[in-house]
């Protein structure tokens, strides 16, 4: 994974003790390394980060990291964005529109498509829980500029590990798959998703042994 910030914290939480994999993150017994492949898409996702979700192993932005060519992630900051992002922002080589639903007090910051203007299109994906995604978008001055786009899917989540209580929030694995899908490129939309669903499937068998073995 690239990652634009230096880590600040290990991750500490059930399950830290388990043996994982320093490439996918899940325990060894249920690595999906061997899958992982990166492949282009007409499109480029920058994630910003929640530095809570960076240590966490069923954060899912890691999987389009390992999926989607070109892909870049930055830790988010309220007052402290990174170069790197700002640089990012400013190039002018990239169409960066911001991913969140769509909200009376920003509607005219909403966009229906990315501009076809030669620029390399961007979706900048805010990658924490719902919770932390609405303060980083509420709070990040530098973002105010962007316009915004909303996935337009009816797909319901199917990710297992960490549940939202309304089923149309996706993780963010699931929210790229919808906007690759949306834009055509379903090469792409379909390999991120045969990732992310190994993924699921591989740390729900996990969970279910780290059960059996605790009674």
């Amino acid at each position: 994974m690239k990652l634009e910030n230096p880590p600040r914290k290990p991750f500490v939480a059930r399950g830290s003790g388990v043996q994982r994999c320093d490439g996918c993150r899940l325990p060894i017994d249920v690595c999906i390394c061997e899958y992982r492949r990166q492949i282009p898409a007409c499109c480029e996702f920058w994630l910003l980060t929640h530095r809570y979700e960076l240590y966490k192993p069923t954060n899912t932005g890691r999987l389009i990291v390992d999926s989607i060519a070109n892909t870049r992630l930055f830790e988010w900051s309220r007052t402290e964005p990174t170069d790197a992002l700002l640089d990012a922002l400013q190039d002018g080589r990239y169409a960066p529109c911001l991913v969140f639903p769509a909200g009376t007090d920003y509607e005219h910051r909403m966009i229906k498509e990315l501009p076809d203007d030669g620029r390399i299109p961007v979706f900048i994906i805010l990658d924490g829980t719902w919770r932390q995604a609405r303060r980083m978008f509420r709070h990040s001055r530098y973002l105010q500029h962007l316009p915004v786009i909303e996935p337009e899917t009816d797909r319901l989540s199917r990710y297992q590990l960490r549940r939202s209580t309304i089923e149309e929030h996706l993780c963010t694995a699931e929210v790229a798959v919808a906007l690759l899908e949306q834009v055509g490129d379903q090469l792409a939309a379909e390999h991120l998703e045969g990732y992310f669903e190994r993924f699921n499937a591989n740390y729900i068998a996990s969970r279910r042994r780290w059960a059996k073995q605790e009674r």
